[in-house]
């Protein structure tokens, strides 16, 4: 069985506190966490904290590496979250991502592992 990443992108200002995430999306996470558990595909599932508690590290050339605050990218989205799950195929894990889609209320990305 091949793994796969299922990520979560939220909008770079997303702060959970405020979002749309009411009792009604959560308990749709719940239960396809639920789910996935039920179908043993579910490896590993993790939140992520905004991108302001972000540290990026660079090499510079031969010489330190520099930690700076923030994402390392600069981008309108980033990862909130995601789902490591061992499905027999993409299409399998695609049917996964639509429903974390559905659950969501947000973009999805699968991406195989190596």
């Amino acid at each position: 069985m091949a793994r796969y990443l299922v990520s979560v992108h939220h909008p770079i200002d997303f702060d959970p506190a405020v979002a749309a995430e009411d009792e009604a999306m959560a308990r749709d996470i719940d239960v396809l966490n639920e789910e996935m558990i039920a179908a043993g595909v579910r490896l590993f599932v993790g939140g992520l904290q905004p991108p302001k508690t972000a540290k990026a590290l660079r090499r510079q050339g031969n010489g330190p590496v520099l930690v700076t605050d923030g994402p390392y990218l600069e981008t309108k989205e980033l990862i909130g979250g995601f789902w490591v799950l061992e499905a027999t195929d993409m299409d399998e894990a695609l049917g996964w991502g639509r429903k974390a889609a559905v659950a969501c209320r947000l973009p999805i990305e699968v991406r195989p592992f190596f």
